[in-house]
């Protein structure tokens, strides 16, 4: 007779991980965390294990290392090659060469982020947009990183704020929000395609737009401007909510006037806002970054401002607009002056010397890759967390000490529950 041969079990698409540390609510909890690849979500679970029985198909012993929801860069002009505001004649050429720095990002513990266009004429942004809104809609884990919608880096700022920006490209709005339409095209002006815009609210019609855009579900953030304390907190009053790259590009704190960075403190009339931190050590001097974060820790964004060098070796290289940029080392400048053109660093290594420098814990640095930027987007509850219904976008990460400084090692990335790559992985 034949031999009764027992049925392999069903898979059922659902993940374990135990033995190591979640980070939750600013701290490091010792808990198992459930999966779904089938959803692309966290599991509840009590309903996963006691309610339905459901057995894992794997089983990963985090040995000790801790699990965190995957980074959330809004502010990434590009990397490895890849620009956003450079559009070839084909653009099929471009669409790739995004696919491609989707699958090298997502590599770095970036699940998610926000394609950054700095100031550029309007037909880039007509020919680019359409192709940098949301793009998480397949949950295909094999994409890589996932836009969560464009940043919009201009062309409404202030000349004498402009930092590597073209001034020949810069723009204000006498005519209020239909100069937003001719500019970023008007079928672009909607979360579908638009995410958060950066202006300077000192321009003429800026800061009467800033409710318009707002209605639509865009995000505004001040940057690149000579705003005053008061122009800045009436520019909150009115809806905007994120400060860009703190204290770069904009008027320092001083003891008669305050400047943008004056709203961090308790401002009438309007929410304190969310504001982002390049943490690269050449932007900011440590101690400015560990004050920012001392004033206002729950509005502290780590960003990249990251560009296509990211990834690349030293040398000079083309941008848009007839520039060219140097790059030595992580330090990237204009070709022929000091002025800083963005950053070459990755999200991580932002994080590393936020944590060296800050004195705050690694669980409340994790916060300003993940829970912060999330919130600031209006995802609590989708992104930068590992609530249960929350998507399975995760980083397993090791923090320790190698000669004396801080390291935060990613090892393995998830997105949508399924593993995207481990710490070991050959570079493709």
């Amino acid at each position: 007779m034949p031999i009764a041969v027992s049925p392999e079990r069903p898979r059922t698409g659902v993940t374990r991980f135990t033995g190591g540390y979640l980070v939750k609510d600013n701290k490091l909890v010792e808990e198992d965390l459930w999966i779904s690849s089938v959803t692309g979500k966290i599991l509840c679970k009590q309903e996963v294990f006691y309610d339905y029985h459901v057995v894992p198909d794997e089983v990963i012993d985090l040995k000790g290392k801790i699990l965190a929801p995957g980074f959330i860069d809004v502010q990434l002009n590009g990397a490895f090659g890849f620009d956003f505001s450079t559009v070839p004649q084909d653009i099929a050429v471009y669409q790739k060469g995004l696919k491609q720095l989707n699958k090298q990002l997502i590599r770095t513990g970036v699940t998610s982020y926000l394609p950054t266009l700095p100031s550029q004429k309007a037909e880039v942004y007509h020919q680019t947009l359409p192709y940098l809104g949301p793009s998480g809609a397949s949950r295909n884990a094999s994409e890589g990183s996932e836009s969560l919608g464009a940043h919009c880096e201009g062309p409404f700022i202030a000349s004498s704020k402009c930092g590597i920006h073209s001034p020949s490209v810069l723009q204000t709005a006498p005519n209020g929000f239909p100069d937003f339409e001719a500019c970023y095209g008007a079928a672009n002006l909607s979360p579908d395609r638009i995410a958060l815009i950066t202006t300077a609210p000192e321009l003429p019609g800026i800061a009467p737009s800033i409710p318009e855009l707002t209605s639509r579900g865009i995000r505004v953030a001040l940057g690149h401007t000579e705003a005053t304390y008061e122009t800045a907190t009436t520019a909150l009053q009115a809806g905007a909510t994120m400060l860009t790259h703190l204290f770069n590009a904009m008027q320092p704190l001083h003891h008669r006037n305050p400047g943008p960075f004056g709203t961090l403190g308790k401002t009438s009339g309007a929410e304190r806002p969310y504001f982002g931190i390049i943490a690269d050590g050449i932007h900011l001097h440590p101690t400015t970054v560990k004050i920012a974060w001392t004033a206002h820790p729950d509005g502290f964004v780590l960003v990249t401002d990251a560009m296509k060098t990211l990834g690349l070796p030293d040398g000079l290289y083309d941008w848009t607009n007839g520039d060219r940029w140097e790059k030595k080392g992580a330090r990237l400048t204009r070709e022929g002056t000091d002025t800083l053109a963005g950053s070459c660093a990755t999200l991580g290594e932002c994080l590393e010397n936020f944590w060296e420098w800050s004195g705050a814990s690694l669980a409340e640095v994790v916060r300003s890759v993940t829970a912060t930027p999330a919130a600031m987007l209006g995802l609590q509850g989708v992104k930068g967390t590992l609530e249960e219904g929350a998507d399975a976008d995760l980083v397993v990460l090791e923090g320790r000490e190698v000669a004396g400084r801080k390291k935060v090692g990613v090892e393995q990335v998830w997105k949508f529950g399924v593993r995207v790559c481990d710490g070991d992985d050959d570079d493709e």
